[in-house]
């Protein structure tokens, strides 16, 4: 990186950034585990010599907190996926229920940001569509960091939530849907796509964000694929270039995870496995009344902290879900 002229190429110089950092990411934990174990034999070879239990106690301290370090090094080991490793594209959609799906879509965005701040993700959001109301009724992020479309791939599917709701004056209890989905961004396009004959392009005036200048221009790129009816479209950026450049590449994102779709469903049919093809089955709850409860309906853990649930504390429900998935690939 410190060559001359690597930053001339800003695209293929994050692209290398971005490898620097998921290879640092395995190298790092590794180093880190191996110098505290040494040192643990250290601390216990003094607990020893001076036979105090103040020194025992924070050697068995250092014990548990190295026994965690290399869960979480374990579970790393199982994000071994063709495209684990990279970044991806998030979306949040809201489901059947007006203002009440699209203010839980606005709260599942804040939980999901959060939890990025955590994990060390970046995200931008690179189209959104407000609810009439509250809330939103689609957003898609560009994440990035580390792993990210291996730990958030454990999210894909319906999130539902039942509470008391804020725009009902009677105070009925109410259960809203929202859906989340997670595509790989692929560097090169693993798909065969005929952009002069299988793709409509369609340009108009950005909303939301972003200037005079946005709004006031057709900088926005929808772009339909005729043969599968997917759409995709950009925003975020004044220019209609780089909204153009970047659709395409959630196009082909898109028409990627189609055609893997398509294939393991052929696969269920040999096989009989339904349990990991159940596009937009339900995977998780959120109940806020009559009593409060975080439950994963696929690992059946459970977590009565629904405030640190949804203000982005999900490694948990992500780390069992990997473990279960691993189990059931047995």
């Amino acid at each position: 990186m410190a060559a001359p002229g690597f930053w001339d190429n800003q695209e293929n110089a994050r692209k290398i950034v971005g490898e620097l950092k998921t290879l640092k990411a395995v190298v790092g934990p590794i180093t880190d585990i191996l110098q505290r174990s040494e040192d643990l034999s250290v601390l216990y070879e003094l607990a020893s010599e001076a036979g105090s239990d103040d020194d025992f106690a924070e050697a068995d301290r250092e014990l548990n907190a190295l026994s965690g370090a290399l869960d979480r090094l374990e579970l790393r080991t199982l994000l071994s996926g063709p495209h684990d490793a990279g970044a991806c594209y998030f979306s949040i959609h809201a489901g059947a229920g007006g203002t009440e799906s699209c203010d839980w879509a606005e709260m599942l965005l804040r939980m999901y940001l959060r939890y990025f701040e955590r994990a060390g993700y970046s995200a931008s959001e690179i189209d959104r569509v407000d609810g009439e109301e509250a809330g939103l009724r689609s957003t898609t992020l560009d994440v990035s960091g580390p792993y990210c479309y291996g730990y958030l791939s454990c999210e894909r599917g319906v999130h539902r939530l039942v509470r008391i709701s804020p725009f009902d004056s009677q105070n009925r209890r109410h259960t809203s849907f929202a859906s989340v989905d997670v595509i790989p961004q692929l560097d090169e396009v693993e798909v065969d796509i005929d952009w002069d004959k299988d793709i409509r392009e369609d340009t108009y005036r950005a909303s939301g964000a972003g200037g005079q200048h946005v709004n006031k221009t057709s900088s926005a790129v929808r772009l339909t694929h005729l043969p599968t009816g997917i759409v995709v479209q950009c925003q975020n950026d004044r220019s209609q270039h780089k909204n153009r450049a970047h659709a395409r590449k959630m196009l082909a994102a898109k028409l990627y995870q189609h055609k893997q779709a398509k294939r393991d469903a052929e696969l269920a049919k040999l096989y009989g496995d339904k349990g990991e093809i159940a596009f937009g089955s339900q995977i998780r709850s959120y109940v806020l009344y009559p009593y409060q409860l975080v439950r994963d309906e696929r690992t059946e853990l459970k977590n009565p902290h629904t405030d640190k649930v949804l203000d982005g504390d999900i490694q948990g429900f992500i780390d069992a879900y990997l473990r279960h998935r691993a189990g059931a690939k047995v």
